[in-house]
């Protein structure tokens, strides 16, 4: 990686990533978490205040940036729960299948870029019964948006670390094969429109 993206991106990201809306949403679904968590993404490490040490065994770090893992020190460091760092990306997770009970998904997605690879070894490494917990941003429903986010997304994606505004989330996750149970979605407030239409909710094998 060159200077902008493991010195400057890893700043930005968790500025992004932190703010008060978001931080909100992620308190919505990584308290549901339980057993033997896979966290796709950890990043610096922000949701780790947020796991329940009383139903989490361990988590599961996936983390493929060295400056993401770097900035998480202090995270971890505070951390409730037990973290076992993955540096590879999303489409190659290093486990045996069926082997975790929460998968964990949160601000992630836009970034993968083979995103269908990464959910199908997601699914690959969730036990039967297990659960995807997700909270994502994504494509908007009013078409005045939408075309706002097609038009910005090359630019964004050079700029964000290959953050894409608009994938389908919803469509995405169903089309890797999993079963949604429960989703809610809304604008962020104090979040741009075209960044801040936010999808949340679980979803099991289908």
């Amino acid at each position: 990686m060159g200077f902008y993206e493991n010195r400057i991106l890893p700043h930005f990201i968790d500025k992004a990533c932190s703010a008060p809306p978001i931080l909100k949403q992620r308190q919505k679904v990584v308290p549901l978490a339980t057993g033997r968590v896979l966290e796709i993404g950890m990043g610096s490490g922000i949701n780790l205040q947020y796991y329940n040490p009383d139903q989490v065994d361990f988590v599961f770090g996936l983390e493929p940036s060295e400056g993401m893992r770097r900035k998480a020190q202090a995270n971890l460091a505070a951390s409730p729960v037990e973290v076992r760092w993955l540096d590879l990306p999303g489409e190659e997770v290093p486990l045996d299948d069926k082997s975790v009970d929460t998968v964990v998904l949160t601000f992630t997605l836009c970034t993968i870029p083979d995103f269908r690879a990464a959910l199908a070894q997601m699914r690959r490494v969730l036990k039967p019964g297990g659960t995807l917990l997700f909270c994502e941003h994504g494509e908007a429903p009013d078409v005045s948006v939408s075309r706002w986010q097609a038009r910005v997304n090359p630019f964004w994606k050079k700029i964000g670390g290959g953050c894409n505004l608009n994938r389908p989330i919803p469509t995405c996750i169903e089309d890797a094969g999993f079963k949604i149970g429960k989703l809610e979605s809304r604008y962020l407030p104090q979040t741009p429109r075209i960044a801040g239409f936010n999808y949340w909710g679980s979803a099991t094998h289908g």
